[in-house]
């Protein structure tokens, strides 16, 4: 009798053990894992490192001489770095992996990802054309895992102000065309780290030029806007400006993007004079230019004001605060929301239609 007391009181303390455990991990910081250290953005992680709302249990690279040199080393205990992914998957255990390597590496970090239950983020875009992107989109399916994409301007309080006025209060009107300009001076120019413009300008690695690089923003505010609405066709110029810096790819890309109802137009270069990431939106009763991340103009009601929209709440100001209440279930990642899977597949065929056309000089039936 005594026994079976004792082995009762056991198992219940076992059980609270477990609980604990869960929830300790479901409150806690999130475990994170990252794949790949070559990409500029590498910096998103480190320099919110100290924050509390995550932590790196591994890092994963193949090079080693970019395994031992990279900015993560001065922050992190050398033990949670690896040369290869799975075994640093295996080994540490992480709720979600970022992936900070060339853009055709993202489906290898998928495939190993998926099958573990691991959720992926990847920076922008999700892939390098769309045999990739299926092959991501079908494993994601699969092992029911989110598979993110992280923009820069997804965090932007003025597109966010700028949906809001079109579908909340109609305040412009139907839309007939959309401009999106993207870009700097390029990745030479702005001094970009030689592991990160190694494969920025390989046609292989990053799947193009400035067309990948920068015409994907478009593709992805336009999709959001557009409430993931297709387009009718894509007809692309994409020009070398630079030859003699950028050899093997793009350097200025021009999107024109036909919808039923209305025409985007994507502007992505490494060509312009300062850098820049706004858009431009006209409706039938005004326009909306959206400037910069906290400032833009508003012209409805014959009347024009400069606008500071409110800044966004968490976790939907910041990539991390977001990833985390997705992955938490504390929030739910919408069809066609700017970080989505679906919006990102067609910003791949968008994109993979643009180099198409630039190479016959015709419109891409969608």
């Amino acid at each position: 009798m005594k026994l079976q007391v004792i082995m009762k009181t056991l198992v219940g303390l076992f059980c609270i053990c477990q609980t604990s455990l869960v929830s300790a991990q479901k409150s806690g910081p999130l475990r994170l894992g990252v794949a790949g250290v070559t990409h500029g953005h590498l910096n998103e992680v480190v320099v919110r490192l100290d924050r509390g709302d995550f932590e790196v249990v591994g890092v994963a690279e193949a090079n080693e001489t970019y395994l031992k040199n990279n900015s993560l080393r001065k922050k992190l205990d050398p033990s949670v770095f690896y040369a290869d992914l799975e075994e640093m998957l295996d080994k540490t255990q992480p709720e979600v992996v970022v992936a900070y390597g060339p853009i055709y590496d993202h489906l290898a970090v998928v495939e190993a990802c998926a099958p573990r239950g691991i959720h992926v983020m990847v920076e922008k875009p999700l892939a390098v054309n769309m045999k990739h992107a299926n092959r991501m989109a079908e494993l994601a399916r699969k092992h029911n895992i989110l598979v993110l994409t992280n923009y820069e301007t997804t965090w932007y309080h003025t597109n966010h102000e700028a949906y809001r006025l079109i579908k909340e209060e109609d305040a412009i009107g139907p839309l007939h065309r959309i401009e999106v300009y993207d870009g700097h001076q390029g990745p030479f120019e702005i001094r970009c780290g030689k592991e990160f413009t190694d494969w920025l300008t390989d046609p292989v690695l990053n799947g193009g030029g400035a067309v990948i690089d920068f015409g994907c923003y478009g593709a992805n505010l336009v999709t959001w806007l557009l409430n993931g609405e297709e387009p009718i066709s894509v007809y692309a110029v994409l020009k070398q400006i630079k030859p003699d810096k950028y050899p093997k790819v793009d350097d200025d890309a021009t999107i024109i993007v036909e919808y039923p109802s209305m025409t985007a137009q994507i502007m992505g270069s490494w060509n312009w004079p300062v850098g820049r990431k706004d858009m431009h939106i006209y409706g039938r009763k005004g326009y909306i230019y959206q400037d910069t991340p906290t400032s833009m103009r508003v012209y409805a009601q014959r009347k024009l004001d400069t606008i500071q929209p409110p800044k966004l709440p968490e976790p939907y100001n910041d990539s991390f605060y977001y990833l985390k209440a997705a992955v938490r279930k504390e929030i739910q990642v919408k069809p066609y929301d700017l970080s989505s899977l679906e919006n990102n597949l067609i910003v791949v065929k968008i994109l993979e239609s643009a180099i198409e056309s630039s190479k016959t000089g015709k419109p891409v039936r969608w």
